[in-house]
């Protein structure tokens, strides 16, 4: 029989299958190949499942994944944590006021997503609460981005603006939410799917009285096919499962623009005939961008993780 993990409470995975919901154990040496990970089943893992005569469940094998998402595991420098797998969209939501999302989160939040090839998302939530300036600020973002190639949803889940064509986005979809706090993820969330929002305020409250976050994870079904993963820790981003040389890769405009490089393992730090550091002194490629690209450089050389922003 084969499932969908929507649930996962340390050695507990709850199963959705055709035939209902089945709660499942994995056996002790449950390993996954190639990956280093503290949980080796993750929430959105399509799996086989084996059931006894006893009634009792165990996840036997997991199908091959088209994507997942990781962070760093608590306390174990060498290991991940899988947030979440097979995730069709991740979403981040950003203020520009109310409060200030750093444009280094942002750049380390699309080159996680491209390292983990997830396609993201970047709503631009609370533009009912913006000044004249705070809007100019929000389109220069917005400007930025799309020149990219990323999509920019504007929302407020106060007037209701942008939430149509965020329901667009995620139907039929499994979706990752992120960002800082008090950027007004909770209330995308009631504004898409009120039932949804309420499941998760009881699980946070849960989470509140200490349960162990690193090992709490859930998907949370809110239209038929359609599912928002809620997992602690998502906003730790940094440059864990990266190779130093492959996060030019992970930066869209540097990576076309490297093509013009005159040596092919060019940093694009130092060496002459970089088509990337001209795109910058020509205002090609934005000065943030380049600025958020060397920070991850020069903490990778520095072995260090930053979770957060």
């Amino acid at each position: 029989m084969q499932g969908l993990v929507i649930k996962n409470t340390g050695n507990i995975y709850t199963v959705k299958t055709d035939s209902g919901v089945v709660e499942c154990r994995i056996k002790g040496n449950f390993r996954l190949k190639d990956i280093k990970s503290t949980n080796p089943v993750a929430v959105g893992d399509c799996v086989t499942i084996s059931m006894r005569e006893d009634n009792t469940a165990f996840i036997s094998d997991i199908l091959p994944r088209r994507n997942y998402i990781v962070r760093k595991a608590s306390n174990l420098s060498k290991q991940s944590h899988i947030l979440a797998a097979n995730v069709d969209i991740c979403l981040l939501v950003i203020t520009v006021n109310y409060p200030v999302t750093s444009t280094t989160f942002i750049d380390r939040f699309l080159a996680s997503a491209e390292a983990y090839r997830v396609p993201a998302v970047l709503v631009f939530n609370k533009c009912d609460l913006y000044t004249p300036d705070d809007s100019a600020t929000m389109e220069s973002l917005i400007a930025l981005y799309s020149k990219i190639g990323y999509r920019c949803v504007r929302t407020s889940a106060t007037t209701g603006a942008g939430i149509d064509e965020l329901k667009e986005i995620v139907d039929g979809k499994i979706s990752l939410l992120a960002g800082n706090s008090g950027v007004g993820k909770s209330s995308i969330v009631n504004a898409i799917s009120p039932e949804t929002a309420a499941r998760i305020g009881e699980i946070s409250k849960i989470h509140n009285k200490g349960m162990h976050t690193t090992t709490y994870s859930e998907m949370f079904e809110f239209l038929p096919g359609s599912y928002l993963v809620d997992t602690p820790g998502v906003k730790g981003f940094g440059t864990y499962d990266m190779e130093i040389e492959e996060i030019a890769d992970y930066f869209l405009e540097i990576f076309e623009c490297s093509k013009g490089c005159r040596f092919g393992n060019c940093t694009h730090i130092h060496e002459p005939g970089c088509a990337v550091l001209q795109a910058v002194e020509e205002g090609e490629i934005s000065i943030s961008r380049y600025a958020s690209y060397l920070s991850m450089i020069e903490e990778k050389k520095e072995g260090k993780y930053r979770v957060s922003e």
